[in-house]
């Protein structure tokens, strides 16, 4: 549970690195690489987003900081998000946090001194870093923009620095339990925990041999690998059990999940909030709560920045599935400074939706969609297309257990205080 979402994230994001994800092409670290087109069913991450095109960039700052340069957006809607080897949101840059005014950062690695030139720092708690940008785009006819916008996000390293030490690799040899618990142990060591409770968490883990300076597991006793074994078992079925339990302060079904990403204790850099109010009290409330975040929603924001309210059920408390027909109708839109929207993900996976019209979400962007005379909307949930008066408002589900989420970009207070309830989704057939 502690040591999931290192490891589930530094395997994705050298992944991605070396893949690419959709349009978003295979970039080497210290780079930006660009989507080239909002999301598609063809992006197999975990509850991607279908709001904005993403740039995202993989730091490696072992071999010393890196400038970066963000354009003038004229006021559009954008968020670098800093997110350190632990899943812990660091810092931000966008419209929320600095404003969408030219500006350039010096990003820093842990324990770094020197000239600032005069520039902004961003302190890194980690070596390794993901930088996940999400610029705003309203569809297709604005797609050129974001595209032209892409290239003036630049990063580039200062003089003197070395070449980066890159991520360690684990024996490719050691059986499927020994080898995630190689990668726990390399990889913490190579990216420890910035905060004291968490070292003094990792230190008393030493028995199991994460401590070790070298490998314990290839020549492991029976028993140390039995206990490993399931160890590892146990931890991924109580964290499954976590990401799938209903929450006690679910309001009409929707789990709005305020402070599911403030499990960051220790760390705040630039366009971050050091306040109790954003930090779990309790360190390992926020431990399961950070595997819970790193398997359902990867790189999600702070409430501040954005909500992801999700939903699993209807108004009668039964499991939303496409073999129904469902409705919701606001009577009052999601209290917003940038925009909202709902997106369709398929159960269990939380991929995006493949339907005959490629409509993934549906929110106060989409184009052509159709308000009451008294200004409620009334969104329509199914696997088949309604009819033609219904079909503008229509978001397509899978034939099988659904889960949609909702996004609440520069969430107004009245939302963060808990003052704002959604609607229930309603079965209507």
């Amino acid at each position: 549970m502690f040591g999931y979402p290192l490891v589930y994230n530094l395997n994705a994001l050298q992944a991605i690195a070396r893949n690419g994800m959709g349009s978003l092409p295979p970039t080497p670290f210290n780079r930006f690489g660009f989507a080239q087109q909002l999301a598609t069913p063809a992006d197999p991450f975990v509850s991607v987003n279908n709001d904005t095109v993403y740039a995202l960039a993989q730091l490696d700052l072992s071999g010393g900081p890196l400038r970066l340069h963000v354009p003038d957006t004229a006021g559009a809607y954008y968020v670098l998000q800093f997110v350190d080897a632990w899943t812990n949101n660091f810092a931000y840059v966008g419209r929320r946090a600095t404003g969408t005014s030219e500006a350039e950062y010096l990003i820093t690695p842990p324990g770094w001194s020197g000239d600032t030139g005069g520039l902004d720092v961003i302190s890194a708690p980690t070596n390794i870093v993901s930088i996940v940008g999400r610029l705003a785009c309203d569809g297709l006819d604005d797609l050129p923009r974001v595209l032209q916008l892409q290239q003036h996000f630049t990063l580039s390293p200062v003089d003197g620095n070395t070449t980066p030490a890159g991520i360690p690799s684990a024996d490719a040899d050691l059986s499927k339990p020994l080898h995630s618990w190689e990668q726990l142990r390399l990889w913490s060591q190579a990216n420890p925990p910035t905060g004291s409770e968490d070292q003094a968490y990792l230190a008393t883990l030493d028995s199991l041999g994460l401590l070790d300076p070298d490998s314990p597991y290839p020549g492991a006793s029976e028993e140390l690998v039995q206990l490993l074994t399931a160890g590892l078992i146990t931890g991924k079925q109580r964290v499954e059990e976590a990401a799938k339990s209903g929450d006690p302060d679910a309001v009409n079904g929707w789990q709005m999940s305020l402070h599911l990403f403030d499990y960051n204790r220790d760390a705040f850099s630039i366009g971050t909030i050091d306040s109790d109010e954003w930090k779990i009290a309790d360190p390992l409330t926020a431990y399961l709560d950070r595997a819970v975040a790193a398997r359902n929603a990867l790189w999600g924001n702070h409430a501040y920045e954005a909500v992801y309210p999700q939903i699993y059920v209807d108004s009668d408390g039964e499991q939303l599935t496409g073999s129904h027909r469902y409705t919701i109708t606001f009577t009052q839109l999601p209290p917003v400074d940038a925009f909202w929207s709902m997106t369709m993900y398929a159960m269990p996976e939380y991929f995006l939706v493949d339907n005959p019209i490629g409509r993934y979400s549906i929110g106060d962007r989409t184009p052509g969609i159709r308000y009451g005379d008294d200004g409620s909307l009334t969104l329509y949930l199914q696997h088949q297309q309604p009819d033609a008066e219904q079909a503008a408002n229509w978001l397509p589900t899978p034939d099988g257990d659904f889960r949609p989420m909702i996004r609440l970009y520069q969430p107004r207070p009245e939302i963060l205080k808990g003052k704002f309830a959604l609607p229930p989704i309603r079965r209507v057939d």
